[in-house]
């Protein structure tokens, strides 16, 4: 039995905030190891990466979920109650909720609401000038996700709704005012998804049948009983939430124009490399640091004891960019998907396994369509220019971003691809 590398520091919970991505990365370069041990609040918690380290962590009899996520991050990102901190038929259940919206039908009609609230931004762009991508698209993926979830919103709640999803996105890793923000976004709008939920309840709010909003509200637990108000809301808005946090990546797949300019010229019209090039933007660029789980009971692996209650990260950035997996990992190279097979614990950046029944992101396909739709756009509905700015991404800050939120200017429809007549804000 060999003993587990460790990190010596008493706790490294603030070593951690302000590394942020870098934080295990660099620790498994000074160990030469893939595991490790340390202290995060407190707790002795254990991290690995790479494919194999990804194929324990999704296995169900090692591990469980319940526990696993700091409340911080429960009260600001997840909610308390949700799906991702659920296990056995409990989860199973509740993840086939999210799943039974995920139908190819549906996800191209997210994707046709989306290109149509694009499209009709872009005149608007033409004529105030610069742009903070990032900004603009927030509240196109607001007014998307909330049309096609069938949640009523006027447009002058558009700011709002996108701001407290922002901040429950920021807020987890945040200190200070950003975290407290985060809280408060996540009170205000779990108070108004429990409104909506007990109005669909009630027969007094209008919900279209199989939209996200009916489905959560009409949905049994695995006991037969309707969500309680307060976990209702809370699955609304973890269908409501993570794809207003797809702005992100599409503010990195722009980047990745920006950066490596020919793929402008190769992508449109071609769908094969579009999705090679976002398949690359999501395993190169930061998205989720980190998952969660805690051990069920102990056990050995590769001669380490993982002991019973033990938290476990599992490294999301560092196994897509380990050098093992991914050849020259820190280059942006979408021709490595040429041929490519998916692998559910190799490119995990937003959780790996089985999407039906274990804890992998139920809104991977949706992201991978908002994107390529994003991309599109970007490549052949508009053209732009970037001006001088800071477009450097601290690996130190989670999640990360370009401190400028990537501002365009200059932006014209291109002929023929623009249908913006008669297309209006969704309400």
């Amino acid at each position: 039995m060999s003993t587990m590398p460790s990190d010596r520091s008493p706790d490294s919970t603030l070593a951690f905030i302000r590394e942020g991505y870098r934080f295990v990365g660099s620790r498994y370069d000074r160990l030469g190891t893939d595991i490790f041990q340390t202290r995060l609040l407190l707790r002795p918690t254990i991290c690995l990466r790479g494919r194999d380290a990804a194929e324990l962590f999704y296995d169900e009899e090692r591990f469980v979920r319940h526990g696993a996520m700091p409340m911080r991050g429960q009260r600001t990102l997840t909610g308390v109650g949700g799906v991702q901190g659920l296990d056995g038929q409990a989860h199973r259940v509740r993840k086939a909720m999210f799943m039974s919206i995920m139908t190819r039908a549906a996800i191209r009609r997210l994707g046709e609401i989306f290109d149509e609230q694009w499209r009709a931004r872009i005149p608007a762009w033409s004529r105030t000038g610069p742009v903070v991508l990032y900004d603009e698209v927030g509240e196109i993926l607001t007014r998307t996700v909330w049309a096609w979830a069938g949640v009523p919103l006027a447009e002058d709640d558009v700011p709002r709704r996108a701001a407290e999803m922002h901040a429950m996105i920021e807020a987890p890793a945040a200190l200070g005012p950003r975290h407290w923000r985060g809280r408060l976004g996540r009170h205000r709008a779990q108070r108004w998804a429990g409104n909506l939920i007990e109005g669909v309840r009630a027969g007094t709010v209008p919900a279209p049948e199989g939209s996200a909003l009916a489905v959560v509200a009409e949905h049994r637990d695995e006991r037969g009983r309707p969500l309680p108000r307060r976990i209702a809301a809370v699955e609304l808005l973890n269908v409501l939430r993570p794809t207003v946090a797809v702005d992100r990546y599409v503010v990195f797949a722009a980047l990745a124009l920006h950066d490596h300019p020919h793929w402008r010229d190769r992508l449109p019209g071609d769908d094969a490399a579009t999705e090679r090039f976002v398949q690359e933007v999501r395993r190169y660029y930061p998205f989720f640091p980190v998952t969660a789980a805690r051990v069920r009971r102990s056990f050995q692996w590769r001669g380490h004891t993982f002991p019973q209650g033990r938290r476990v990260l599992l490294d999301l950035y560092g196994t897509n960019h380990h050098p093992d997996l991914w050849p020259e990992p820190e280059r942006f190279r979408p021709e490595r998907f040429t041929g490519w097979r998916d692998d559910p614990f190799g490119l995990i950046p937003q959780g790996g396994g089985d999407h039906f029944t274990g804890h992998r992101c139920a809104g991977e396909w949706i992201t991978i369509e908002l994107m390529k739709r994003a991309v599109t756009n970007l490549t052949g509905a508009m053209d732009y220019r970037v001006p001088p700015q800071d477009l450097a991404l601290d690996l130190g800050a989670m999640p990360a971003l370009p401190p400028s939120g990537l501002v365009l200017d200059g932006v014209r429809p291109v002929d023929g691809a623009h249908r913006a007549d008669g297309v209006r804000p969704l309400r």
